[in-house]
């Protein structure tokens, strides 16, 4: 029986994309970190835009931060996404290998508006890069960054009005964001169909959730803190580890479902879980094998059967909220 997810001693909960006072979040570093660990949360990647922070002086026992930050690439990069409704960006997060990088890779000044005032003298970088938004340029970046140690994910596709003639030829990510709760409680829609196109393009990528907190409305029940998050696998709470199983793929999406274990033993995969009203196993083509709560009683486990021409699968789990789940998807 081979063990998918489970594998290692703890799950680690984890919220990869986050902003602060640093950029253009409302809340501290430290203010995030308080409401995070009360919630539950061992790991925040502080995502400041255009600037990596080592945010180290945060870490305690208990609570680990990733240094990381997110780069744009627009059509025009002279104008404000937010105000030019139609232009089409992209938005990378680069996630550092080693947290005491903290050279930006790519850095461009036409996008430094996005640095606070007082930030200005911490921004570290290795001369000016010509962004391009092109699949060429954004391939360049992706690039770029893996060779500076960094993993790099994709932000918010249908947010960024990013087609798939383009993010199909992205080359090198490691993750796109299958939810992003800022995003969703603005009323866009989740990206599990972009996740879908790209394995079923052939390429090998994970998918995340995250919030994108900017904290605007503080963090209560209005706010954008605590909606989406990534459940990481691994043996203890030390950067190289947690970042070794992001890597490996060691960890899950999530709304609010919690998987236990994911095994596969031949070609029956069986899964444990909270309480959910469905859970769903997903495969390269249209087949889907599901199990479905009855009488008013929620599932915990569900086993479904694999066929060679599957190509891959991967779990879609639904509590009673309609809330969902997403593991990794894992080649048959």
């Amino acid at each position: 029986m081979e063990i998918l997810l489970g594998k290692k001693k703890n799950f680690y909960k984890a919220n990869l994309h986050c902003h602060s006072t640093e950029s253009d979040g409302r809340r501290t570093t430290e203010e995030i970190k308080a409401e995070y660990k009360k919630r539950g949360y061992s790991i925040v990647a502080f995502t400041d835009h255009e600037h990596l922070i080592d945010n180290s002086h945060l870490n305690d026992e208990d609570f680990l931060t990733i240094t990381s930050c997110e780069l744009a690439i627009k059509e025009f990069p002279e104008q404000s996404s937010l105000k030019n409704m139609d232009m089409r960006v992209c938005h990378l997060n680069f996630y550092a290998l080693d947290p005491h990088n903290t050279v930006t890779p790519c850095y461009a000044g036409a996008y430094d508006h996005y640095v606070n005032d007082q930030n200005r003298d911490k921004v570290v970088f290795e001369g000016e890069y010509e962004r391009r938004y092109t699949v060429d340029g954004i391939n360049d970046m992706i690039r770029i960054g893996k060779e500076k140690g960094f993993l790099v994910s994709f932000n918010h596709p249908s947010w960024s009005l990013e087609r798939a003639t383009d993010y199909l030829h992205y080359e090198g990510l490691f993750a796109v964001e299958i939810y992003n709760h800022s995003c969703t409680v603005a009323g866009h829609t989740d990206d599990e169909h972009v996740f879908a196109d790209i394995l079923r393009s052939g390429k090998q990528i994970f998918c995340t959730a995250a919030d994108d907190n900017h904290n605007k409305n503080g963090f209560g029940d209005e706010g954008d803190s605590f909606g989406g998050f990534v459940m990481i696998n691994a043996d203890e709470l030390e950067y190289k580890k947690i970042m070794s199983a992001l890597q490996e793929g060691d960890f899950y999406a999530s709304r609010g479902p919690m998987i236990e274990q994911l095994t596969r033993d031949g070609d029956t995969v069986r899964i444990k879980t909270s309480p959910a009203t469905g859970i769903y196993m997903l495969t390269h083509g249209r087949r889907i094998e599901r199990a479905m709560a009855k009488g008013g009683e929620l599932l915990t486990e569900a086993s479904f059967t694999l066929r060679e021409d599957d190509g891959y699968f991967r779990i879609r789990v639904v509590d009673a909220e309609g809330k969902k789940a997403y593991t990794q998807a894992y080649k048959v």
